[in-house]
This record gives C-alpha cells, sequence and structure tokens, in this order.
C-alpha cells in the first residue's frame, strides 16, 4: 500500500468511529475529511471542493425543495388521517395500506420528511385503535427506505451512486432503470413486516404517562417559601439556592394568581409555592442547609401538581433539525419556546440532570412543559419547511389543497418525465422544478434554502472527495483485490455477494451516504479487475447501503422512530436481522439476473 493510502485509510477508520460514536456531527466529520485529504496532498484543493459542485449534490438540494412544496400542500396529512378510519376497523389491512402508501411516496418524495409528517398521525392513530405506536413506527420507517429504493430520486443515496458513475465517466442511472428489483424488494419487505415483522415488535407500550415514562417524578417538587427565608425580595435570579441548586423554576403560585416560567427577574415573596424541576436529593440537601441557616423556611413536597395551564409535549429532533449538535441553552430554549425542559431521551437513555448542557442529536426527544396558549405558536413552527422537531403529543395537520396539489403534482410529473426520457439531465430538471415551484409560489425562496437539509449536502460533498482521494491513491484497487483474492474462486456472484454482505454492514454503523460513497469506488475496482459490467457490483452497494434495518443509527428514519416509539437497540436487531438476510439472499441472485455480469 502506498503511503497516500495509508493517510486515506487512517481517514476512513476515523470518518467511521466519529460517525459510529456521534462525537461530531456528521456535516461537521466530512468538512474535516475534505480539510485532512487536501493537508495531506491526496487531493487538490479543487478536488476537494469539487463535490460542492457535482450533479449529485445539487439534485438532491433541489430534490428537497420539491419534497418540501410536496409537503406543503397538505397532501400527505391528508392520505394519513384517511388511514385512521381503517385502521380502526382492520389493523392488518391499515398497516398494508400504510406501508404501500408511505413507499409510492418515497419513491418520489424525500423520505425523512415523510416520516417527519406521518409518526404523530401514527401515533394519534395507534392511541386510537388501542395498539401500541412500536407496532407502527418500524414499519414506518422500513417502509420509506423501501420506497426510496425504486426510483433514482427516492434517496440520497442512489443520486450519489449515481453521481460518482459519471464522475467516473461511466454511464449513470435512468429513472426507473432499478425498479424492478427495487419493486421485488419492496413486496418482499411489505410481506415480511405484516406477517412476520409485526409480530417482532413491542405489543404494548410500558408506559402511557410521560411523567411515569420519562421518571421525572423525582425531578419535580414543590417549595413553598416561608416566613424568614433568605430568598424573600430577591430575583430569581438571584436567590442563592436557585442559583447553587440549577433549579428550573416552572411556576409560581401566589395568593393573586399563578405565574407560569417566571422569567430570572421575577421578584420572589413570601408564601411562594414554587413548582421547580431539581433532582429531588439536591431538594434534601437544600432543605437541610436551610434547618440549619434558617429554622426550615422552605416547606417541601413532592406531589406534581397538574397544571391546567400547561401541557407537556414530547418534541421529536428531526435529522435535518437546526438543534442538532446544540444544547438546550445555545438554544435558549425556555425564553425562545415559552417551554421548561424535563428530561430528555437519547436512543434507550433518559437524561434528567444537566439538561441544558446535553448535545442534542437526531431522534432526540425533549419532554417540556409549555405554556397552553403557545402551543399553537409551535404547531405553526413545526408545520413550516425545514422544521427542527415533530410534536408527539400534538398532531398538526395542514389544511389540504387540491389546487395547489395538482399543480405540484403537475411539476413533478414534468420533472420525473424529462429526466426518464433523457430530455433533460436529472439535476436541470430538478432545478427547473424548483424554479416552477417558487414561479407558481407554492414555496417562495425562503422557504427553499430552509427546505434544503444543508447536513445532508455537506456530507455528500465530503463523501465524494473520499471516493475522490481512493482513486488517487489506487486504494480502490488494493481493497478490490482484496476482496477479489479470498472469493475469486467461487465465481462472481459469490463476490457480489460479499460485496453487498460488507456494504450492508458498513451502513448499520454509519452514514449510508458516507457507506455509498466508500464502497462504490471498489465496486468499480473490482468490476475493472474480473473485467465485468460495473453495474451488477454497483447495484449491489448502493441496495446493501439503503437496506438498514437492524440499528437505530444506519439511516435517518430508523434514528427519528426510535425514541418516539419507545424502542430498544434490540428490537432493531430482532426485527432487522432477518430482513437484511433476506435481502441479502434475494439480492446474491436477483441482481445478475436483472443486471447481467457481461
Amino acid at each position: 500500500m502506498t503511503p497516500e493510502g495509508i493517510v486515506t485509510i487512517c481517514v476512513i477508520i476515523g470518518a467511521i468511529i466519529l460517525f459510529v460514536t456521534e462525537l461530531l456531527s456528521i456535516d461537521l466529520v466530512a468538512l474535516m475529511i475534505i480539510f485532512t485529504l487536501v493537508v495531506f496532498g491526496i487531493i487538490s484543493p479543487e478536488e476537494g471542493v469539487s463535490g460542492f459542485s457535482n450533479s449529485a449534490t445539487l439534485t438532491v438540494a433541489f430534490m428537497f425543495v420539491i419534497s418540501a412544496a410536496v409537503l406543503k400542500t397538505g397532501a400527505l396529512q391528508h392520505l394519513a388521517v384517511r388511514l385512521s378510519k381503517i385502521f380502526k376497523e382492520h389493523f392488518t389491512l391499515g398497516m398494508l395500506l400504510m406501508m404501500l402508501l408511505v413507499a409510492l411516496i418515497s419513491a418520489f418524495v424525500n423520505n425523512t420528511p415523510v416520516v417527519a409528517v406521518f409518526i404523530p398521525v401514527i401515533i394519534k392513530i395507534a392511541n386510537a385503535a388501542g395498539k401500541s405506536p412500536a407496532l407502527m413506527l418500524i414499519p414506518l420507517s422500513f417502509a420509506s427506505i423501501l420506497g426510496g429504493m425504486c426510483t433514482l430520486i427516492g434517496t440520497s443515496t442512489n443520486i450519489l451512486v449515481d453521481g460518482i458513475l459519471k464522475k467516473e465517466g461511466k454511464e449513470g442511472f435512468q429513472m426507473f432503470e432499478f425498479s424492478g428489483i427495487g419493486f421485488i424488494f419492496l413486496v418482499v419487505g411489505v410481506i415480511y413486516m405484516i406477517f412476520l415483522g409485526i409480530k417482532l415488535l413491542p405489543k404494548f407500550q410500558k408506559k402511557t404517562n410521560l411523567t411515569d415514562r420519562y421518571d421525572v417524578k423525582d425531578y419535580i417538587s414543590e417549595i413553598k417559601i416561608e416566613k424568614g427565608n433568605s430568598s424573600i425580595g430577591k430575583r430569581i435570579m438571584d436567590s442563592d439556592w436557585v442559583k447553587e441548586f440549577s433549579m428550573d423554576i416552572i411556576e409560581v403560585r401566589r395568593k393573586n394568581g399563578n405565574f407560569l416560567l417566571p422569567q430570572g427577574d421575577f421578584m420572589l415573596q413570601e408564601n411562594d409555592v414554587l413548582k421547580v424541576q431539581c433532582n429531588f436529593n439536591k431538594i434534601k440537601d437544600l432543605k437541610d442547609i436551610e434547618k440549619v441557616n434558617s429554622n426550615s423556611t422552605l416547606k417541601i413536597s413532592r406531589e406534581h401538581l397538574k397544571s391546567t395551564e400547561t401541557t407537556l409535549v414530547e418534541i421529536v429532533i428531526t435529522s435535518n433539525s437546526s438543534f442538532e449538535g446544540q444544547t438546550l441553552k445555545d438554544l435558549d430554549f425556555r425564553r425562545t419556546f415559552r417551554a421548561v425542559p424535563l428530561a430528555l431521551k437519547h436512543r434507550e437513555e433518559i437524561i434528567q440532570q444537566k439538561l441544558y448542557e446535553t448535545t442534542l442529536k437526531s431522534g432526540d426527544v425533549i419532554l417540556a412543559e409549555v405554556k397552553n396558549h403557545y402551543l399553537d405558536t409551535l404547531k405553526k413552527i413545526e408545520s413550516q419547511q425545514g422544521t427542527p422537531f415533530v410534536l408527539l403529543s400534538e398532531a398538526t395537520f395542514l389544511d389540504f389543497n387540491p389546487r395547489k396539489f395538482g399543480l405540484v403534482m403537475a411539476i413533478v410529473f414534468t420533472v420525473i418525465t424529462l429526466a426518464s426520457f433523457n430530455i433533460l439531465p436529472i439535476m436541470i430538471a430538478a432545478l427547473m422544478g424548483m424554479i416552477l415551484m417558487v414561479f407558481t409560489k407554492v414555496i417562495d425562496m425562503k422557504e427553499a434554502y430552509k427546505a434544503i437539509n444543508w447536513q445532508i449536502v455537506f456530507l455528500l460533498a465530503g463523501a465524494l472527495s473520499l471516493g475522490t482521494a481512493m482513486k488517487n491513491a489506487e486504494l480502490d484497487v488494493f481493497l478490490a483485490n482484496g476482496m477479489i483474492g479470498s472469493l475469486q474462486e467461487y465465481g462472481p456472484i459469490v463476490i457480489l455477494s460479499g460485496l453487498y454482505l460488507c456494504t450492508s454492514f458498513l451502513t448499520e454503523i454509519m452514514s449510508n451516504n458516507a457507506t455509498a460513497a466508500l464502497m462504490t469506488p471498489i465496486a468499480l475496482a473490482i468490476a475493472d479487475s474480473l473485467g465485468l459490467n460495473y453495474m451488477p457490483f454497483v447495484i449491489a452497494v448502493m441496495f446493501s447501503a439503503s437496506a438498514s434495518f437492524m440499528t437505530p443509527i444506519g439511516y435517518q428514519t430508523n434514528a427519528m422512530v426510535f425514541s418516539a416509539g419507545q424502542y430498544k437497540f434490540t428490537d432493531f436487531i430482532k426485527v432487522g436481522v432477518w430482513l437484511n438476510i433476506l435481502f441479502w439472499i434475494l439480492a446474491t441472485f436477483l441482481i445478475p439476473v436483472f443486471f447481467p455480469f457481461n
């Protein structure tokens, strides 16, 4: 291996570690990849930034805007609500229709916002039907993945692989070139989930009460300030014990009224009853201190009195959220959203302490107490394009606009037709579609900028530079020869099967786009070394990079439903491992049929 190859493989290993551990956001990791490769001379500065102008990156950006325009019509929410009646009468039929509907939509619309729209609706349907949302949310995510595998524009992974092929001077994909095998995967995946997968999912929600589910009872207390207390006449921000014990005051009750979410300059008075968010052990320490210093001028209660003026809501952080990588303190969450965070769920961990210092990730759920009159404002924020969160406890529905929906569908159909018949390149067709959406006032430019998932755009640019580095350092040939050397005697089908399995493993532990960018050059090098058609090997990489079912971290939509469905990590393994194995077997034998080696 050349010195350049050693540097490149070190960068790859470092990137995988950062993707898996989530120590840094994926867009920052992508920029670090570009910087490191340029500094070590593996790629030129021009090659480093060329990913930002690549047709794949731009196509994905334009498709985000088109997807946002489709969502803005309210059509998806309208269809989702229509499903609720079917679920009540026939759950299995409802599941089938839901998965097919989501798959169909995801074949032409970016699947992340589709899942974001459906999550609160599915939870509402599940509760109305007397079922656990856990039975429906993993199938929702899987359906969106299966649908995205059916067309070129169904997922950014497909567009990325197409862009890599064209960059290497190869012929790319037609719009529906792999729809045949994609449709088989879709049918098999839906049948598996309906008849077997659902049986492997949790049957019941463990806790329906939000305070029980997040174990916040030990963190919500009431403190009555009695005569002689040192905080009487002081502002909240100046109270020694409020500062020392990092209390979040949710409500102050007085004879003349209640004060919700008081600001730091709120003046404390004798006989005030404070509802606070704080570890109860700290509260006991406070009471002991007060006993010594002030002859017990605080009365402590662990009763969690529900306020009629506030509502508990669960806020899911979406995959393109501006919240990601920030803390609640950075966001000034309390003042900005008129809400007090009570707990935070990250993967399987529930956090009740140091909430304002915890870095937020995609899929995290914030349990917050919100002023009732501010709920409508939160719903408006949620309904905007590029919303940073989804409300689980409050489903938001846009009014369905048939005229606007018809216009948007006409534009989408035009984009697909022009790209399918090679009248325009897919990037130009998508650009035209975005321009028409703005000209017809379906969406404005401000909404267009917000709709683009810039994290994915930066990731694609970084991933493309990594592919260039592998080629420059001849690392793709080195790795391809290593795989061929161990499997060549068994024939190309076994090599293809090994390539699929290797890609499938990688995509379960890091980004699907990064995996596709890493493995596509290796697939091309394998085909060149064997003197065979590159298409079957590239298709194997593309499908296995998207078919992430075993972990909640392998695909964005899995991360979104993970916390919302109260799943354990093992729930994904139990239902996903058999689907991964099934698809691996299908791919091994079907890909050479649809895309022959010669």
